[in-house]
């Protein structure tokens, strides 16, 4: 199947990515084929991340096209060590995974961040409006990376076929 995915619960149903931070998370969505990530929303913290989180997670799961996965980023330095958020991200990832019943997998976050801002800026010069917009931004990255290396590489019949 051209395009198809090669691995994964989640060929056809939507995977969830979350970019966690101290006082805002978020989230992206792909499209039901697992192919596009875009940016959903940006959660403003406040109280408990995981009760916020599995409110979004039980909500998306119940619409028509469900939530086959979630994707988490998690942050490290840029030699791949763990840095002062990982071991939050990683005991985040563990509550999560006790409240919903939607698989989890990590995805390395480095430069995420990044990426989003240089992104934003081209579209968007006002610092407020970018700031809301950063972290489900961040979001789609990890969660396009995620699914980009998840595909399955194009069959020898779909890279010879002529398109004329």
């Amino acid at each position: 199947m051209p395009g198809g995915r090669s691995r994964g619960y989640h060929s056809c149903v939507r995977v969830l990515g979350i970019d966690i931070g101290e006082r805002r998370i978020g989230l992206a969505i792909s499209d039901p084929s697992g192919t596009l990530a875009r940016p959903l929303v940006t959660l403003q913290v406040q109280g408990d991340r995981v009760a916020q989180v599995g409110e979004v997670v039980e909500r998306l799961a119940a619409e028509d096209e469900g939530l086959g996965a979630i994707v988490v980023g998690l942050p490290s330095r840029l030699d791949g060590s763990p840095n002062e958020q990982t071991p939050r991200v990683l005991a985040f990832v563990e509550r999560l995974r006790a409240r919903v019943a939607v698989p989890i997998t990590l995805q390395d976050e480095r430069l995420t961040s990044v990426e989003a801002e240089s992104l934003l800026a081209v579209r968007d010069r006002d610092w407020r409006s970018r700031k809301k917009k950063l972290d489900a931004a961040a979001a789609a990255i990890i969660l396009q990376e995620y699914l980009d290396s998840t595909a399955a590489p194009p069959t020898p019949e779909a890279e010879s076929q002529d398109w004329e």
